[in-house]
């Protein structure tokens, strides 16, 4: 399937929810983009603690739209504000990229 164009507009795309407060927004699918890039925006509340964790199948690019989120790449760890855009490659040896996720981060501050 080749892909199309698609604009995915402000409050559309599938909600998925987790803990209370946590919930991603599904913006573009693997399906969609003829497995190019999949995109979700993540809302996390303020304070959240997550394992980190490794994505073996695909690189992760991250942008950051209002909070402040710690990143681990590889052994560095940095904290970051709006603004902030990581790149996290995918760690499988000898792997080929099948393709690319990128998370659109809105972590909720305190208060």
């Amino acid at each position: 399937m080749s892909a199309q164009g698609i604009v995915v507009q402000p409050g559309q795309g599938p909600v998925s929810s987790f803990t209370p407060g946590r919930s991603i927004v599904l913006k573009l699918l693997g399906g969609e983009t003829g497995d190019s890039i999949m995109v979700f925006e993540e809302t996390v509340p303020a304070g959240t603690k997550s394992k980190f964790h490794l994505d073996h199948d695909s690189d992760e690019v991250a942008y950051v739209l209002s909070g402040e989120i710690t990143f681990k790449i590889g052994d560095d760890v940095t904290v970051d504000d709006p603004g902030t855009c990581a790149f996290m490659p995918g760690r499988a040896p000898a792997r080929k990229p099948d393709g690319c996720c990128f998370s659109i981060l809105r972590p909720r501050r305190a208060g």
